[in-house]
């Protein structure tokens, strides 16, 4: 019989003391999608990294490609990456071409319109680097302002220089305005305005939580020290000074795992599993996972759950719910009203659901 190009896996895995049926079904094939956010429950706006925004209904797998007029180089991991979706606005993370092969983690905003967004930037990386390694990026809306995640670029302790924004969490107004109650304002003078959080190197995900209403990162080590953590006010992850227990490519020791005066990350992962986007969950097909976190993986292809009521490293309950079943993982999104899961993965949107 010929394959179909729906194609289902269905597999078991034990939660607790009980086990269930997941089944993953592919929704559409995709080129290298990166970011993803609902418009209702039946639509979604997904990004691919070489440029295009599409329009995809989940029911009946139709796409239509959203035009637009973004400034993009897509160099390396640089390319169109994250959006969100609320109110009928939208908003995207990107590298800018900011000339002579420099590029910024920049953000941009627009009015939704399913052919054609004209997208106004709100925000830019300073400086812009040349360089084709570590943007980021994921976007969060809690309170009405905005929340990026920005990579450090490859440039190391560039994360902390506050008064430049690679290596950072940055917080605006929707409008792209400035919040009077970030960290410049108060306690931190000598960070630029943007800047609520330091130290980062690769953050690539990025969720707010509504039990607690915080929110939540993942990020990239370097050979070793991947972790998951809570962005925090003022605070300093403190890359490159901590190597969260990897080491550089070459094998040399960057620095100790953590160490009292920078923010110290509730879970981490050596050897890295290169983590990707992440979703706290909250819906009713998985209701015994409300609260936790998912973790999404690049290396090893894995969608992990995390129950981390308790914030220590030592009691996180840590469990593989699938591994190497479809591929790079790089979004996670969670249907408005049912709760089921859809993720992309490196050339594909799939569903995962209760069997």
């Amino acid at each position: 019989m010929k394959f179909l190009a729906l194609l289902t896996f269905v597999f078991l895995f034990h939660n607790y003391a009980f086990s269930y049926q997941i089944k993953l079904e592919k929704v559409i094939d995709l080129e290298k999608p990166w970011g993803s956010s609902f418009i209702n429950k039946d639509t979604m706006v997904v990004t691919e990294k070489e440029g295009s925004i599409k329009l995809i209904n989940i029911k009946t797998k139709q796409t239509n490609i959203i035009s637009h007029n973004l400034n993009i180089l897509v160099d390396g991991q640089g390319g169109l990456l994250d959006i969100i979706f609320k109110n009928d606005q939208v908003w995207v993370t990107y590298s800018e071409n900011r000339g002579n092969r420099k590029t910024s983690t920049s953000i941009a905003s627009g009015k939704f319109d399913k052919n054609k967004i004209k997208f106004k930037n709100i925000f830019r990386a300073e400086p812009p680097i040349q360089s084709g390694y570590h943007f980021g990026s994921r976007l969060v809306i809690k309170d009405n302002q905005l929340y990026a995640s920005l990579g450090e670029r490859g440039k190391g302790m560039i994360a902390q220089d506050s008064q430049k924004h690679p290596g950072s969490i940055i917080r605006l107004n929707l409008d792209g305005s400035i919040p009077n109650d970030n960290p410049h304002f108060e306690d931190k003078k000598n960070w630029l305005p943007e800047i609520y959080q330091i130290g980062v190197r690769n953050p690539q995900g990025m969720s707010f939580s509504p039990f607690d209403n915080k929110i939540y990162i993942s990020n990239h080590g370097a050979k070793g020290g991947d972790w998951f953590g809570e962005v925090k006010k003022s605070e300093n992850y403190g890359w490159k000074i901590l190597g969260w227990g990897g080491t550089n490519y070459s094998g040399t020791k960057i620095g100790p795992k953590w160490k009292p005066g920078y923010t110290k990350a509730i879970k981490y992962w050596v050897p890295s599993i290169a983590t990707s986007a992440i979703s706290i969950y909250s819906g009713d097909e998985f209701s015994e996972w409300n609260g936790h976190a998912l973790i999404t993986s690049l290396k090893d292809m894995s969608l992990r759950k995390l129950d981390f009521k308790n914030k220590d490293e030592e009691d996180v309950i840590e469990e593989i719910i699938f591994k190497n079943k479809i591929g790079r993982l790089r979004d996670i999104q969670i249907q408005p009203e049912t709760g089921k899961i859809f993720l992309l993965s490196s050339n594909s949107l799939w569903k995962m659901e209760k069997n």
